[in-house]
């Protein structure tokens, strides 16, 4: 929203609080039900809100979804295939947090978590991660392999799916299992840009 002078309007301690408090019923309610169970009665509820008062911040309970999904990867630091070793060891994955899927970083956080489980939301958050990524993975997938920007989307999308989906068989626990998964993953990830770039 802008005011008469187009310049930005500053939004007030108890606007943000209210957001807030929005946003961490939403997640309070997705550790107890599935999100389809979600509606704007229980999260007022829970927040001892009125509706009218959610109305004035969000539309609908998809725009928090929206809202705690872009926190939660705005909070995460951005993947950067560019600095990627070839040497992708278990040490150093566990020192390099860029390398690990983005779904696994937010995953990271047990507040987020079962919201990631969701079976009904998979899709929906890929294609969050992939809006909120895209800007850096894709340049990146072209400089290591000279694909044109549809073939770099195409395997961006394709090692998305597969680490969303390994992520999940593995409840977003980072453990010796899964190390070894996104070690394989990331090998073999880093050997098809090498061959695609020759």
């Amino acid at each position: 929203m802008s005011t008469n002078n187009s310049q930005p309007r500053k939004t007030d301690r108890r606007t943000i609080y209210t957001i807030n408090l929005i946003k961490d019923s939403f997640l309070d309610l997705i550790q107890k039900m599935a999100y389809s169970q979600i509606t704007v009665t229980k999260l007022c509820h829970l927040a001892e809100l009125s509706r009218s008062t959610f109305y004035l911040h969000f539309d609908s309970i998809t725009d928090v979804l929206n809202a705690v999904l872009d926190d939660a990867l705005l909070a995460m630091p951005e993947h950067h295939l560019s600095n990627a070793e070839t040497d992708l060891n278990v040490d150093y994955l566990k020192k390099n947090e860029s390398l690990i899927p983005a779904c696994q970083r937010v995953g990271n956080s047990i507040k987020y978590r079962k919201l990631l489980l969701d079976p009904d939301l998979s899709e929906y958050i890929v294609g969050r991660i992939m809006a909120h990524e895209r800007a850096s993975v894709i340049p990146s997938i072209q400089k290591k392999t000279g694909l044109s920007t549809k073939d770099a989307e195409t395997l961006f999308l394709y090692i998305l799916h597969g680490s969303f989906a390994v992520n999940r068989a593995n409840h977003f626990n980072k453990n010796e299992e899964w190390l070894h998964q996104v070690e394989l993953l990331n090998r073999f990830t880093m050997g098809g840009y090498q061959a695609l770039s020759h």
